[in-house]
């Protein structure tokens, strides 16, 4: 539904087209907006003192993770993984946020599932309200990027779960699709590590900068969330390891299996070579051995075979086969 914030209570207004939602606790009010657009954006400019450039930076897909301080608010852009159904992909999805003393205003578009469910336990629970409102929109905002940092867990534990079935199938010979499939995932752990790495600078430096929003000393709440994201990128950077040697295992093995198909081919035509030879020579319009014998095609078939038998006795001497 499409509504208007109303900071006096926990009530919305229903309004066309404006996609605003927002909860009040005491004087805080948290905005959640959804999918937003010029009309979004208009609003907050007519209501916040937002920079021009903020609002656009809203609305551009492709806007990098950043953090801009301004005397009475932050504006900062994050970027976290989902993953795309219908491209069958690994997507970054942007989170835009204002914070100023008295109010908290998120910007996405509707994927981030811990950011809709936080807002959503917040709107019907007056228990959640209270604990993530009492210590101003410092804290609240800190419980949101801490939700959205574990969201990612689960993706690498996802991608870590694919190496291991790719691993399977390459020692198991089951290689229908493996090329396809370890591409697959290299693209998804390099998308992933683009979005890591910014939003991890973007986070270490929010923390002195929030001071002024919260009651709260978040420097260690701020430091736990560092280590979470580290722990997230050192996953991808084992993970990334862990593809590049299964790659180079399966490309070492198709390899092999090429080289044995060509050297089998090789043994079989040199083995034949004789027959080929003989067949040749026997094939001419001249006059030959054994023709006018009794029985010309036992005798040629004989040489011949005879010839094929001392070719694969070679081979066998030399070890070749």
């Amino acid at each position: 539904m499409a509504i208007t914030p109303n900071k006096r209570n926990n009530k919305t207004l229903q309004e066309p087209k404006l996609n605003l939602e927002s909860i009040a606790y005491d004087s805080f009010t948290w905005l959640n907006i959804e999918n937003p657009t010029e009309l979004s954006t208009s609003y907050l400019a007519e209501n916040y003192p937002f920079h021009p450039l903020d609002l656009d930076d809203v609305l551009s897909r492709r806007q990098r993770p950043k953090i801009d301080e301004y005397k009475d608010y932050l504006f900062f852009v994050l970027h976290f993984p989902v993953y795309n159904k219908v491209e069958k992909v690994l997507m970054p999805s942007q989170v835009s946020v204002f914070i100023g003393k008295n109010y908290l205003i998120t910007l996405h578009s509707g994927n981030l599932k811990p950011l809709t469910k936080l807002f959503r336990e917040c709107e019907i629970d007056e228990e959640s309200r209270k604990e993530y409102f009492n210590h101003g929109p410092g804290y609240l905002l800190y419980r949101i990027v801490d939700r959205l940092v574990d969201y990612c867990q689960p993706i690498v534990s996802k991608i870590l779960d694919n190496t291991d079935d790719i691993e399977d199938e390459i020692f198991t010979h089951r290689r229908d699709g493996t090329v396809r499939e370890i591409s697959v995932l290299r693209r998804d752990i390099i998308s992933f590590r683009r979005t890591i790495w910014p939003m991890r600078t973007v986070i270490a430096s929010l923390e002195p900068k929030l001071r002024l929003y919260t009651d709260h000393d978040m420097s260690v709440y701020f430091g736990d969330l560092i280590d979470h994201v580290d722990k997230i990128w050192d996953g991808l950077d084992e993970t990334k390891e862990v593809i590049e040697g299964l790659s180079a295992t399966f490309d070492s093995m198709a390899y092999y299996n090429y080289n044995s198909g060509i050297r089998t081919l090789t043994i079989f035509a040199t083995i034949t070579l004789p027959a080929l030879i003989v067949a040749s020579i026997y094939g001419m319009n001249i006059d030959l051995p054994f023709q006018n014998s009794d029985h010309p095609f036992i005798i040629v078939m004989g040489i011949t075979l005879g010839l094929s038998l001392l070719t694969a006795l070679i081979l066998r001497r030399l070890r070749i086969i």
